[in-house]
């Protein structure tokens, strides 16, 4: 099997989504181009990526509290990742993953953070969700 590409699934993503609105929408003024090649630049990009990871990580540890899973002393535990990008990236990651019943047990947590790395599925590692007809 080949390699996992995640930039390029998240680009085909986007693109696709792109599609309606650049074909639905008249030929766009001068200050409507300047605004697309704003949003579409790599910071812009960045800076979304991480309010999204931001907020991913926002909910996740409020419905943890909230649910008593953590206290909210064991917020401090999280400060390390949640100070960096990358650390933010990475938690975000395990915390869509992972049930908010497991935020105590996160890898994260427990030891130092990796730097995220590309997976490389051999031709057994299939996926293990079975669907369930109706």
């Amino acid at each position: 099997m080949d390699t996992v590409h995640l930039d390029e699934i998240i680009e085909w993503i986007d693109r696709a989504f792109d599609a309606e609105s650049l074909s639905a929408e008249p030929q766009a003024e001068q200050g409507e181009r300047t605004l697309q090649r704003i949003l579409g630049s790599d910071a812009y990009q960045r800076y979304l990526r991480d309010q999204i990871n931001r907020q991913i990580i926002r909910d996740y540890l409020t419905n943890a509290v909230v649910l008593g899973v953590i206290s909210e002393g064991g917020l401090a535990a999280f400060a390390g990742q949640i100070a960096s990008e990358e650390g933010r990236s990475t938690l975000a990651l395990y915390m869509l993953m992972s049930a908010i019943e497991d935020a105590a047990d996160l890898p994260p947590v427990a030891g130092e953070v990796e730097p995220l790395k590309p997976l490389n599925p051999g031709p057994d590692d299939r996926s293990h969700i079975k669907l369930v007809p109706r």
